[in-house]
């Protein structure tokens, strides 16, 4: 974990364990993302999560209304990134005004979130390419011109990723016109929206 938390500070490169997938992780800074996206082979137009360890980092980021407050407590954590509207403008490869967080639920995830502050949250592999299951496998298919990734070793869940919402709705009521599941992941979208019919 030492190591890890110093490569990020350096301002490079993770790999990371996530309840789903292995995650690659860099500070939200433009010369780390600079690097991660050359790593994944990612288009700059397609913006990247950030991992908080709580809704205390997410509010430092984003207006995060309570009724999503209401929807993560009501699912599982870790299974939804929600896009909300960040507090000031971001790097576009985070979503410039809107962003994606997810609350992670892995322990060292967690742990690793703590220290540093807010990490990427994408998957750890080439874009287009199918992730791996775990982080010490993931790093080195990113090493493809024989640098070394530093990762944290951790048990991932597997499967499905989490699910991805854009949060459209108001502070106060969730808009089930607005809000749209743009990746079926660990919740399902008839459960989403069961979710929040419920709350009207």
């Amino acid at each position: 974990m030492k190591d890890a938390v110093s490569s990020l500070r350096r301002g490079m490169c993770v790999v990371y364990p996530t309840s789903t997938q292995p995650a690659l992780g860099c500070l939200p800074t433009s010369e780390a993302l600079d690097l991660l996206y050359s790593l994944k082979n990612r288009e700059d137009s397609q913006p990247v999560s950030l991992a908080v360890a709580n809704l205390e980092q997410a509010k430092r980021i984003a207006h995060v209304p309570y009724s999503v407050v209401s929807m993560l407590d009501h699912f599982p954590t870790g299974s939804i990134t929600v896009i909300l509207d960040s507090r000031s403008a971001l790097d576009e490869r985070l979503g410039g005004e809107r962003v994606a967080l997810r609350v992670v639920s892995h322990d060292t995830a967690v742990r690793l979130v703590e220290e540093v502050g807010p990490i990427t949250a994408t998957s750890a592999n080439i874009s287009g390419s199918p992730p791996e299951d775990d982080p010490a496998m993931a790093a080195r298919s990113l090493s493809t011109d024989g640098s070394h990734i530093p990762f944290v070793s951790g048990l991932c869940g597997g499967g499905v990723p989490s699910t991805l919402i854009s949060w459209q709705s108001s502070t106060h009521s969730p808009d089930t016109t607005g809000t749209k599941v743009l990746r079926e992941g660990l919740v399902k979208k008839s459960e989403v929206f069961d979710w929040l019919k419920s709350q009207i």
